[in-house]
C-alpha cells in the first residue's frame, strides 16, 4: 500500500496508507481533547489501514480508556499493528507508539517520559500532552500535568482544549487563580470547552464559591451535548455537588438519576461518579433509596480489575453498601494480593495507601468505626498518590470524619469540621454535623446556634 504523508488539524505530519485515514485521525484528536463522541471514528479508519501507526496507536489508547480487566487485552492488536508499522513513521509517530506500549505494558513512568518528550520535541502534539497529563494525574503527580502542558503553551495558544489543560493542571497545583484565568480564556476561545468548565467548576470548590461555580455549570450544561459519558456525567457530578452544599436534594437526585447513573453504567468513571454521589448524599444523611443496588449490580464484574487504585477504592465500598459482601471481600482480598504483585513503582501506593484505605473504607461500611479510622487515617495523609482530583479524594476524608464522630472521637472532629467551615461557611450539611459534635462535647449553646443557623441557610437555599 501507498504511505503518504498528511497534516493533522494541529499542523503535525501523519503517515497514512489511504486517504480516509486522516479523518479519523482527526476526529480522534478533536474528539479526544474535547472529551466528545467522535473520537470512536478513529476505530474503522484504524481497522482499514493496518500501515497507519498513529491510527493503530491512538486505537490502541481507546481501547485502553475503558479502564477494565479486558483492556489491555483489546488493545494489544492494535498496538502490534502499530509497532509493525512504526518503521515507516515520523519521529513523532514513533515516540506515540512507544509511549502507548509502555502504558499497554504497565510502565506508566516511560509513557510519561515518552510523552514529555513528545511535547519537547513536537510541542503542537497536544494529544500526547492530554495523554501524559492523564497518566500523571493517575499517579497524582500534578506538577508533572502542568510541566508537560507549559511545553505546549507557547506553541498552540489559539486552541482552546490547551488552555482548559492547562487550567486543570494549575489547578490541582493548587494555582487557583491561575487557574481561573486559564479556564476562562479557553471559554473565550470556545465556550463548549467541556474541561473548562469542569475547571472552573474546581476552582469554585475550593474557594468556596459555591453559588458561583452552581450559577456557571447551570449555564454551560446546555452545552454538554455530543460529550463522551466520562465528561458528560462528571460535569453534571460537579453541579450536584454544588447543589448539595446547597440542601437541594431533589435537584441532585433529578441529575442522578438522569444524567450522573444511567448514561454508560458498565464506565468505570461513570460508576466512580455514582459510588461517589451516593456515599456523599448518605454522609449528609440523606436516604438514597434503593439506589446502591443497581449500581453495584455493575460493580460486581470488577471485582479482580485493579486498574487503579482510586477506581477499586469506589468499586469496594458501593458494593459493600449494596450489602453485597461476598464481592466485597473478594474485591478486598484480591486489593491485598493484587499489591504484592505491581511492578515496584507500584508497590508503595497499593501497599501502603490503597491496602490500608480499602480495609477503613469497609470497615465503615460494616459500621467498624474503630477499624475505619485506624485504616483511613493510615491512609489519608498520603490519598494523592492514588490519583483523583482534590474534589474526588475529599470523599474519603469525609468517610473518614464521619468515622471519627460515630467512634466517639470528638476532639479531631471538631478540629477537621471547623477547618471545613472556615472554608465554606454556609453548608448545612457541615453545621448540622458540627451541632452533633458540640452537643456531645456539651457545649449546648453553640449546638444549638449552629442547627438554626443549618435550617435557616437551608430553607432560604430550597426556597429562594
Amino acid at each position: 500500500m501507498p504511505i503518504t504523508r498528511q497534516t493533522d488539524r494541529l499542523d503535525n505530519p501523519v503517515t497514512t496508507g489511504l486517504a480516509g485515514t486522516l479523518d479519523g485521525v482527526n476526529a480522534f484528536i478533536g474528539g479526544f481533547l474535547g472529551y466528545r463522541t467522535e473520537a470512536v471514528d478513529l476505530l474503522p479508519a484504524a481497522d482499514a489501514d493496518p500501515d497507519a501507526a498513529l491510527a493503530q496507536a491512538y486505537a490502541a489508547a481507546l481501547h485502553m480508556f475503558a479502564e477494565a480487566h479486558d483492556a489491555t487485552a483489546n488493545a494489544t492488536p492494535y498496538l502490534a499493528r502499530a509497532e509493525a508499522a512504526a518503521k515507516g513513521a515520523t519521529e513523532r509517530e514513533q515516540l506515540t507508539v512507544k509511549a502507548v506500549g509502555a502504558w499497554v505494558r504497565g510502565d506508566m513512568p516511560a509513557a510519561i517520559r515518552l510523552h514529555e518528550e513528545t511535547v519537547a520535541r513536537f510541542p503542537r502534539d497536544l494529544v500526547a500532552a492530554k495523554l501524559g497529563q492523564y497518566h500523571a494525574f493517575n499517579l497524582g503527580d500534578s506538577p508533572t500535568m502542568l510541566r508537560i502542558i507549559d511545553r505546549a503553551a507557547p506553541h498552540a495558544d489559539e486552541v482552546a482544549e490547551l488552555h482548559g489543560m492547562r487550567a486543570f493542571a494549575l489547578e490541582q497545583c493548587h494555582l487557583i487563580d491561575e487557574a481561573e484565568a486559564e479556564a476562562r480564556t479557553a471559554v473565550r476561545l470556545r465556550r463548549d470547552e467541556p474541561w473548562a468548565h469542569h475547571a472552573i467548576a474546581h476552582v469554585c470548590l475550593s474557594r468556596g464559591r459555591t453559588d458561583d461555580g452552581l450559577a456557571f455549570m447551570r449555564e454551560m450544561s446546555e452545552t454538554w451535548v455530543g460529550l463522551n459519558s466520562f465528561m458528560s456525567t462528571h460535569n453534571w457530578w460537579h453541579l450536584c455537588l454544588f447543589l448539595l452544599d446547597r440542601d437541594r436534594i431533589d435537584e441532585v437526585f433529578d441529575i442522578f438519576d438522569g444524567r450522573v447513573w444511567g448514561v454508560w453504567k458498565e464506565y468505570s468513571q461513570d460508576q466512580a461518579n455514582a459510588v461517589s454521589l451516593l456515599m456523599r448524599l448518605e454522609l449528609a444523611g440523606v436516604d438514597v433509596g434503593d439506589r446502591w443496588a443497581d449500581v453495584a449490580t455493575y460493580l460486581a464484574p470488577r471485582t479482580g480489575d485493579h486498574v487503579q487504585p482510586f477506581l477499586d477504592l469506589h468499586y469496594l465500598y458501593g458494593l459493600a453498601r449494596a450489602g453485597r459482601w461476598a464481592e466485597a471481600g473478594a474485591l478486598e482480598g484480591s486489593l491485598h494480593a493484587h499489591a504484592h504483585a505491581v511492578p515496584a513503582f507500584l508497590k508503595t501506593v497499593w501497599g501502603e495507601v490503597a491496602v490500608p484505605a480499602a480495609d477503613g473504607l469497609l470497615a465503615h461500611a460494616r459500621g467498624d468505626w474503630a477499624d475505619a479510622v485506624r485504616g483511613l487515617g493510615r491512609a489519608l495523609p498520603r490519598m494523592t498518590e492514588i490519583g483523583g482530583s482534590h474534589a474526588q479524594r475529599d470523599l474519603f476524608e469525609q468517610v473518614y470524619l464521619d468515622a471519627l464522630i460515630r467512634a466517639g472521637r470528638l476532639v479531631p472532629a471538631q478540629q477537621m469540621l471547623e477547618l471545613r467551615r472556615a472554608a465554606t461557611p454556609d453548608v448545612p450539611a457541615n453545621l448540622r454535623a458540627l451541632a452533633r459534635v458540640y452537643g456531645r462535647l456539651g457545649l449546648d449553646t453553640r449546638s444549638a446556634a449552629l442547627d438554626a443557623r443549618a435550617e435557616a441557610l437551608s430553607r432560604r437555599y430550597r426556597h429562594g
